[in-house]
This record gives C-alpha cells, sequence and structure tokens, in this order.
C-alpha cells in the first residue's frame, strides 16, 4: 500500500521517498537488510492520518471482536 513518491541519487546514494502506512512498515528493517545484504538504511517521519481502505478496517474489527469474546 506504499505510495512512491520520487526516486534519484543523493551523495552517491540511491533515495527512494515513499508514503507508507505504518503496518507495513512493521518487520521492514529485517526486509531492507536481506535485500540490500545490510547496506540500506531508511529514516520516518510522521506525516498524516488517511482512512483505512475498508477491507483492512473490516479485518481489524474481526480480530478486535475474537479478541473481546476471548476476553
Amino acid at each position: 500500500r506504499a505510495m512512491i513518491m520520487g526516486m534519484g541519487s543523493e551523495k552517491g546514494l540511491e533515495k527512494i521517498t515513499a508514503k507508507v502506512p505504518l503496518k507495513e512498515m512493521y518487520k521492514y528493517t529485517t526486509s531492507l537488510s536481506s535485500i540490500t545484504g545490510g547496506r540500506g538504511l531508511f529514516t520516518l517521519e510522521y506525516d498524516n492520518y488517511e482512512k483505512v481502505p475498508s477491507d483492512v478496517q473490516d479485518e481489524l474489527l474481526k480480530a478486535y471482536a475474537e479478541e473481546q469474546e476471548e476476553e
């Protein structure tokens, strides 16, 4: 669900700018390390809140309801 905002070179490095939901960044450090042989790095900063897509919202509500039933 990432949106690539731009690509380019900066100080001899390749740079990709993207907007990505925080949930999608889970385990990104591990994936990036695997893809780049441990040489890649990233920075993360808050941008804004957005409405969750309906399919993701349905999954979240279902998981929440199941969790409430267990308690």
